[in-house]
């Protein structure tokens, strides 16, 4: 019997070594059969044992795979193999590029523990299958394309320990038996589009650490339970409908570091318990409709370090207690009915560097020690009813960068000290309150400043000519005030309206209509000064390029010498506006175009309006027809300062250098024009002008309007010229729709490569003196960093996509005040708009495949719009991921 015993033992033993040897042979075939599929990089290389292949783990006595960690390598194909695995216990398939369904086979992974499926492009429903696995501790789901309602059959994963189904496209509501997961520590379903209410027993058996599910159409209160077992330290609610009070039973977590509850509906106050949170760092509950006064029981909670209430019905006053928050670093109370002081206290907060008080009702002074706060960056105290005067401590602040104070009732003057303010980046707005006096020729050290706005007061005397050294001016306003004299003349106070001057009855010259000279004359001069006047601006208007300087007697004679020259040697009653320029230097690169080419008819060209097709921010574009027949474009630079003449030589260099770069989505220079301080360059005429009129007027005028095959090959081919550029060290500095041209096939080129060697050719192309491109293409950091960069161009391409893909202006009124395209598009699930309502309806409307690739398309337009340089792609990259659109 015992020697049968012993037979049995041996033949079971050799039965499972033989079976383990079949299980290690199976998946070490499974694991070639996978690499051939997803070509995975540096297995097979070194080794033909498996388990030392990358990302491979194995059981001790290397007999079966449990570990298969493939995260970030780009990969693609069919998965459905690594459920062939069976003792599998990790997949990690994370941040790659991996389409479909999520294979139901991975049900069968009886010993699976961890699976992470996140940032892929998975779609479909989420199988049922995976509540087959009874093991599993962590589900990561999130970033796909999936679809439909949470499962039922998930209900199944009992030791469930972290839950991730975030930024994907799931609706229905969420399921109560997530709540009875008692082992539930992180739940995350973010930014999807789940409905109904949170379940009434989320937490309440569970130990839920953290809670996220911001951006969802949640609706009903915010359930208690979430609270009951006091363990949970993370909770952001915001962007849903929720309702009802924030609960008292919010206190029971002394752990909970965030609390993001903003962009909800919720009512009532906030709960004196929450000075109960000694760990609270981030407190959020703006734009719901909560009231009452602002609890002094925040100042309980020492690590605060964000508090913000903004655009709720708070009244009363600050609570001086909230000076003893030393880490709080941003006090945002904006859009309620607080009134009184700024008090005191606030100023103890020495690690403050936002306050906005804006849009209340404090009717207090500035206290003198504002800059007590030496951090401070950010002071926005606009509408409200400060009165009194800006003290002249505020020069002390010497690291802000935006300066509220417009729509008050200050006295007073100008404090001189604010031009001390040299950080002084993204505003100063003085606008709307009761300042008196000149202007301080001081400001005009503000040479990072973006927008300065002191409209409608009643400041006095001129207009500094310091001020021409806020070289990053984009916008101004001095309208509506008693300022007298010229505007000085500077580029960025020209390329302004009328209305950011007018209201000055003593202002004249660019870009008012009023013209110094003529004010002058009428005010002070005889009559036949004015005549004399009239003259000189006649010729100015013609383009001769005169000396003012010079006597009247003496332009009159030259005038009408020129006038007889032209006679005899033309032939033609040519009159001063016809008058040629000496051309100074001038070439065409093309050898086989030098006969068809006229230099002289380019130039002429450029004199007359009626040949004017664009006008950019750098240059001017003019039609040009040759004698030959041939029709060019001619790009006019803004030149000051005689730059050009300066640095001649180089420029040419340049634009040889230029000739030869050879790119179909590029517009090449042909040859150029040189005269006086003007540069011409030549290019071939494009017939189908520029994609911003392709775009934005084809709809109004009923002429082709592309359909978005066309659209998409039209960002392709802009992101490729982009991609070139940046490959041979190139960065572009005015990236719009307006320098993308198209040709006879809407072949796209991008235009006005020239500029970024040309504008200034003494300086490199990664740092300007001003801030470069157009408005509403220009990246955020440039007001700061004054370095235009790469990053800089994928932002200012994004925003060319955004237009390709909503047929709306960058800048428009109907955005709302302050608000660009970018900024619109980014705000919409704050408005409570899906992607497809952003996307233009005529073109997203006429099949679901024109619809997903636009959508596609349109997340490729948010990366590159990224408001951080660093996680925005390269052009490289962009052009990678519309062309998969297009492929797939």
């Amino acid at each position: 019997m015992a020697l049968l015993c012993f037979s049995y033992i041996l033949l079971v033993g050799f039965l499972s070594k033989s079976q383990q040897a079949t299980a290690q042979f199976s998946d070490q075939a499974t694991l070639l059969a996978i690499n051939r599929e997803l070509k995975v990089p540096g297995w097979g290389d070194n080794s033909t044992n498996c388990c030392n292949w990358r990302g491979i783990a194995c059981s001790l006595n290397h007999s079966l795979v449990e570990k298969v960690a493939l995260s970030r390598l780009d990969l693609r194909g069919n998965v459905t193999l690594i459920s062939e695995l069976k003792a599998l216990k990790k997949l990690d398939l994370s941040g790659n590029n991996f389409h479909g369904p999520i294979p139901s086979a991975f049900g069968n992974l009886s010993q699976l523990e961890f699976l992470d499926l996140s940032l892929n492009k998975f779609d479909g429903l989420i199988p049922g299958e995976l509540g087959s696995l009874k093991n599993l501790k962590s589900l990561n789901l999130s970033n796909n394309l999936l679809l439909g309602e949470i499962p039922d059959e998930l209900r199944g994963l009992e030791k469930l320990e972290e839950f991730q189904i975030s930024s994907n496209s799931l609706n229905g509501s969420i399921p109560s038996w997530v709540g009875n997961l008692t082992s539930l520590r992180i739940f995350t379903a973010y930014e999807n589009e789940l409905g109904g209410e949170i379940p009434d027993n989320l937490g309440s058996v569970s130990e839920l650490k953290l809670l996220n599910l911001h951006s969802n159409h949640l609706e009903g209160p915010i359930p208690n339970s979430i609270f009951a077992m006091g363990k949970l330290e993370v909770l952001v609610l915001t962007q849903n409908r929720l309702s009802g009070e924030i609960p008292e039973l919010i206190g029971n977590c002394k752990g909970l570091s965030s609390i993001r509850i903003g962009n909800n509906d919720l009512l009532g106050v906030i709960p004196k318990a929450i000075g109960n949170v000694s760990s609270l760092t981030y407190f959020e509950a703006d734009d719901n409709h909560l009231s009452g006064e602002i609890i002094s029981e925040f100042a309980r909670c020492s690590n605060l370090t964000l508090l913000n209430l903004a655009s709720n019905g708070f009244a009363g006053i600050i609570p001086s207690e909230l000076g003893q928050l030393v880490n709080l670093q941003e006090l945002i109370l904006s859009g309620n009915n607080l009134f009184g002081d700024i008090p005191e206290s606030i100023l103890g907060c020495k690690s403050l560097n936002k306050l906005d008080l804006s849009s209340n009702r404090f009717n207090g002074t500035i206290p003198n020690a504002i800059c007590n706060m030496s951090r401070l960056q950010y002071l926005l105290l606009g509408q409200n009813s400060i009165k009194g005067e800006i003290p002249h401590e505020i020069g002390n602040c010497m690291k802000l960068l935006e300066l509220q104070m417009g729509s008050n009732y200050l006295t007073g003057s100008i404090p001189p000290e604010i031009g001390h303010i040299r950080n002084l980046q993204i505003a100063l707005n003085l606008s709307y309150n009761h300042l008196h006096g000149p202007l301080p020729p001081e400001l005009g050290k503000l040479d990072k400043l973006v927008s300065l706005d002191i409209s409608n007061n009643q400041l006095s005397g001129t207009i500094p000519q310091s001020f021409k050294g806020m070289l990053s001016l984009i916008e101004v306003n001095f309208s509506n005030n008693l300022l007298s004299g010229p505007v000085p003349t500077f580029v960025p106070f020209q390329k302004s309206p009328n209305s950011s001057f007018s209201g000055n009855k003593g202002l004249c010259g660019d870009p008012l209509s009023l013209s110094c000279g003529n004010s002058y004359a009428i005010g002070h001069e005889n009559y036949h000064h004015k005549v004399s006047y009239r003259i000189i601006l006649a010729v100015i208007g013609s383009g001769l390029a005169v000396f003012v300087s010079v006597t009247i007697v003496v332009l009159l004679f030259m005038m009408r010498e020129k006038q007889e020259k032209a006679a005899k040697t033309a032939g033609v009653a040519d009159d001063v506006t016809n008058d040629r320029p000496s051309i100074i230097a001038g070439h065409v690169f093309v050898e086989n175009l030098r006969q068809a080419i006229d230099l002289d008819a380019a130039v002429k060209a450029t004199l007359k309006d009626t040949n004017k097709l664009t006008c950019g921010t750098f240059s001017t574009v003019y039609k040009a027809v040759m004698p030959s027949g041939m029709i060019l474009s001619v790009r006019r630079l803004k030149s000051m300062d005689r730059t050009i003449i300066h640095h001649q030589n180089k420029m040419i260099r340049e634009l040889e250098r230029l000739s030869k770069l050879c790119h179909d989505n590029l517009v090449r220079p042909i040859g150029y024009v040189i005269y006086e301080d003007v540069a011409l360059l030549l290019h071939h005429y494009l017939p189908n002008g520029t994609l911003a009129q392709l775009i934005h007027e084809s709809s109004k005028k009923s002429d082709y309007e592309p359909d978005w095959p066309t659209r998409l090959s039209i960002a392709i081919g802009v992101a490729e010229g982009l991609a070139f550029l940046h490959h041979v060290a190139i960065i572009h500095l005015d990236i719009s729709s307006g320098n993308v041209l198209l040709d006879a096939d809407f072949r796209p080129l991008v235009g006005e490569i020239e500029i970024s060697k040309l504008l200034d050719p003494s300086k490199g192309t990664a740092s300007i003196s001003a801030v470069a491109g157009s408005f509403g293409y220009i990246p955020p950091e440039y007001a700061y960093t004054m370095q235009v960069t790469a990053p800089g161009n994928v932002y200012s391409y994004g925003v060319v996509l955004l237009e390709i893909l909503t047929t709306r202006l960058p800048v428009d009124e109907e955005f709302g005040e302050g608000v660009d395209l970018v900024k619109w598009v980014h705000g919409a699930p704050v408005r409570g708009e899906t992607p497809e309502q952003i996307l233009d309806a005529k073109l997203s409307t006429v099949s679901f495949g024109w619809r997903r690739e636009m959508l596609a398309a349109l997340k490729v337009a948010l990366l590159c719009t990224d408001s951080t340089p660093a996680k925005r792609p390269k052009m490289k990259k962009v052009v990678e991921m519309l062309q998969e659109i297009k492929q797939n």
